[in-house]
């Protein structure tokens, strides 16, 4: 456990000797995969499915906020759903303004979770942005996992209906909208997906919060075994084909992934648990510490020797 946590405190203090370069470089990945991701998706606009044009695009988002990633990945979406059918991309644009309203209201924050989620479900590995939601966001961090699940799903049924949708009467715009918005809102798996996530992150949540041993540990547990089983009650309801090997593989993958954001967030030793009581003139104080695991770097020292002639 030691060299663990040793190799734990290396990173933190490579992190902190060169955040000013590393940021800049998450940045520059997380925008050519969610640009990638967009063009691969769709490509209907051949102007921006030009690598260079990605490319200069993620610079540019390597220097400025999170939040203008998302802005221009919608951006992107509208500009492809434009190449295909004007509709496609009008539906679009008001279904991002929707979520925008409420995304930049309530958890402007979590911009982490809405451009990665929609690439955990490429990656089979939804839960594990859902469990990291629960563990280090807020019950209001739902809003940004229904944003990023509505997303993925719009991309996807557009995707998988673009060639029905350039046959419908080129002269009824009408038709057209209709086929999407309906598309949209009769998605039993999208609303069973957003409804699983949202539990799960509410579940997750509360239990991390309890004063009791390992919580963290006991809501990643609970919170994946809630929205894998939340996910196959809905397929047995709904009927939305919902893979249960591949839910079960996924499950575990983000389990892992969520144990280690545990060892790196909140990885603390509960054997040295120390209660405290004290008062002051109006309240009595009960305190449970709990303190986390460190290790100090062994310092080395060179000795030099000298040989006498």
């Amino acid at each position: 456990m030691s060299g663990l946590l040793e190799i734990r405190e290396n990173i933190r203090n490579f992190y902190s000797k060169y955040e000013v370069y590393l940021i800049p470089l998450f940045k520059l990945l997380l925008a050519l995969t969610t640009f990638l991701f967009i063009n691969a998706s769709l490509g209907y606009n051949s102007k921006i499915n030009n690598p260079m044009i990605v490319l200069v695009v993620a610079l540019m988002c390597s220097f400025l906020p999170l939040n203008i990633m998302v802005l221009l990945g919608a951006i992107f979406i509208i500009l492809h759903l434009y190449a295909l059918t004007m509709e496609c991309a009008i539906v679009a644009s008001v279904l991002f303004l929707l979520m925008f309203l409420m995304y930049f209201r309530f958890s402007p924050k979590d911009t982490l979770i809405v451009v990665l989620l929609p690439i955990a479900f490429v990656l089979k590995i939804p839960y594990a942005v859902v469990l990291a939601a629960g563990l280090i966001g807020t019950p209001v961090s739902i809003i940004s996992v229904g944003c990023g699940v509505i997303v993925y799903y719009f991309v996807s049924f557009v995707r998988s209906n673009a060639a029905l949708i350039t046959t419908l009467d080129s002269d009824s715009a009408v038709a057209k909208l209709r086929y999407v918005i309906d598309g949209m809102l009769g998605n039993e798996e999208m609303l069973v997906t957003i409804a699983a996530f949202a539990v799960t992150v509410i579940i997750v949540y509360l239990i991390r919060r309890l004063s009791v041993d390992y919580a963290w540990t006991i809501s990643i547990i609970v919170g994946t075994v809630t929205c894998v089983v939340a996910l196959l009650l809905g397929d047995l309801a709904f009927d939305i084909n919902v893979s249960i090997v591949t839910a079960i593989i996924g499950a575990v993958v983000s389990f892992a992934i969520a144990k280690v954001l545990e060892f790196f967030a909140f990885n603390v030793d509960y054997t040295r648990t120390e209660y405290v009581q004290f008062e002051d003139d109006e309240y009595y104080y009960y305190v449970k510490a709990i303190p986390k695991n460190s290790v100090t770097k062994a310092k080395k020292t060179v000795k030099k020797i000298t040989s006498v002639i």
